[in-house]
């Protein structure tokens, strides 16, 4: 088997173009996988085919395939893969979650900061006017929540829900804050707790949907 061609050992013709020999190759690799030395000569014919015909192509004796010359263009650019935003919360937040315009923050602001002085400022009124302030807000509050998704009833649960966080928190932040607050400005702790209530309503009607 040693005096014969490379061609010969492949069992291919002189003439046979470059896929025919590649075919064959593959071929005969797969049918001898088990034979190592075999195999080696089967990569042994192939590459001095492959260099033979390299220096034909240099002689203009023919004409090399792209693929021997350019193989970088048979591989493929891996495709950018196009990843989908992440999630950064959970579902149920992303569901109450809203994205306010300018308007679903300022005309809530606007209303919660004119209650917010009236229940600081205006202290005649004591107890009762911060009550009828805190009915006031939540009705302001469950209607810029309804007003976008037309849920009356989420809208005052949501708002039921600040209204009592709100005084609770309030009322616990009071202890801490109002003894600092308290040096320049004379404020009671239900109006303290309104204040806060009337934050955290702002934040629902706006935020929420």
């Amino acid at each position: 088997m040693s005096d014969q061609s490379p061609y010969e050992k492949l069992g291919v013709s002189e003439d046979a173009s470059f896929d025919e020999i590649q075919d064959v190759r593959n071929r005969l690799l797969e049918q001898h996988s088990g034979d190592t030395k075999l195999l080696e000569m089967i990569e042994v014919a192939y590459d001095a085919i492959l260099m033979e015909r390299l220096r034909m192509r240099q002689e203009g004796r023919i004409k090399v395939p792209e693929r021997i010359r350019f193989p970088e263009r048979l591989v493929q650019a891996v495709p950018k893969e196009n990843p989908a935003p992440r999630q950064h919360s959970p579902a149920w937040l992303q569901n109450i979650l809203d994205k306010p315009t300018l308007s679903d923050i300022f005309l809530p602001g606007a209303w919660f900061l004119g209650l917010s002085a009236i229940s600081v400022f205006y202290q005649a009124g004591g107890d009762a006017i911060l009550q009828l302030a805190l009915v006031v807000g939540g009705a302001v509050s469950i209607f810029f929540l309804n007003r976008k998704e037309a849920k009356f009833g989420r809208s005052v649960l949501f708002t039921l829900l600040g209204l009592v966080i709100g005084l609770i928190a309030g009322g616990l932040m009071a202890n801490l804050a109002l003894p600092s607050i308290q040096q320049f400005f004379s404020l009671t702790e239900n109006q303290f707790s309104t204040v806060i209530t009337f934050v955290l309503m702002w934040l629902i009607s706006s935020f929420l949907k």
